[in-house]
């Protein structure tokens, strides 16, 4: 990475750092779980837009510099687009002859040593209950291609500070937010595979249980027995599938009772 690169990863990581230092009491576990002087894959759970900079915070703070696949849409932002073009996110083409390039750039940023987090479930979860949903096969593809660890890292307690699609934030009283690392995804059973769809629906399931065990314990409940699948929901593969500003918080409900609207849609969140 060029001292151009940190320098401007630095001005955007001092910014949110700060920001989440004065809103968010953290707590951090498993630390020492984080592969050293190697390149790695992350894959978090991903229920509120500011997951990223939770997520973020943890590995900046340990000297790990993330890069986030993000959706592409973000970078045509003129301030944005140039702050994350600068820190060398990777935009993510959800669609078209582009889509490949994403995992191009993160296998190159593999190789350099740098760790590179993918949102296994492609957008915020539409579990109503928060829990993670079923996977798609991104972060699976990119294990196989280049045989680097998969760290799992989940957190709770984001949804009180920004609600999922919420238009502003909940600030006092302070929040906490709890962040695990844990030990790698074995897929020692997937090495020499070749991509087929079988292959990489398998290990984005294995990755995913992982998530899934994590949440359920990092929570204290149980979680349920199967992950929500969206496609079973008529729900939109990715974007918001609710209004923003709707009462899409952490409540209990009968997930037997849920209307199947695939709702609003838009070029959604990060990968």
């Amino acid at each position: 990475m060029t001292h151009r690169t940190r320098f401007n990863f630095a001005i955007i990581a001092g910014i949110a750092r700060s920001l989440m230092n004065v809103a968010i009491g953290k707590q951090w576990y498993g630390l020492d779980r984080l592969p050293l002087d190697e390149g790695f894959i992350v894959v978090p759970n991903h229920y509120s837009e500011i997951d990223p900079i939770v997520v973020g915070h943890l590995l900046y703070n340990q000297n790990i510099m993330p890069h986030f696949l993000a959706k592409d849409g973000l970078f045509n932002n003129p301030v944005l687009g140039a702050a994350l073009r600068g820190a060398q996110q990777i935009p993510v083409e959800r669609a078209g002859a582009g889509a490949g390039k994403s995992l191009v750039a993160a296998k190159k940023a593999l190789d350099s040593g740098n760790a590179v987090v993918i949102y296994p479930e492609g957008t915020l979860t539409r579990d109503p209950d928060l829990w993670p949903m079923k996977g798609r096969t991104g972060a699976a593809r990119l294990a196989l291609a280049t045989g680097v660890k998969v760290i799992p890292i989940v957190h709770w307690g984001a949804q009180e500070v920004f609600p999922r699609y919420a238009k502003s934030f909940k600030i006092f009283p302070r929040k906490k937010v709890k962040v695990v690392v844990g030990n790698p995804v074995d897929l020692s059973a997937f090495a020499g595979r070749s991509a087929d769809k079988a292959t990489l629906e398998a290990m984005t399931a294995t990755i995913m249980k992982d998530i899934t065990l994590m949440v359920q314990d990092l929570r204290g409940e149980q979680a349920p027995d199967e992950l929500w699948d969206p496609a079973a929901h008529q729900q939109s593969a990715h974007g918001r599938f609710v209004e923003r500003g709707s009462d899409s918080s952490h409540k209990p409900v009968n997930r037997e009772n849920i209307n199947n609207d695939a709702g609003t849609t838009e070029s959604g969140d990060l990968q």
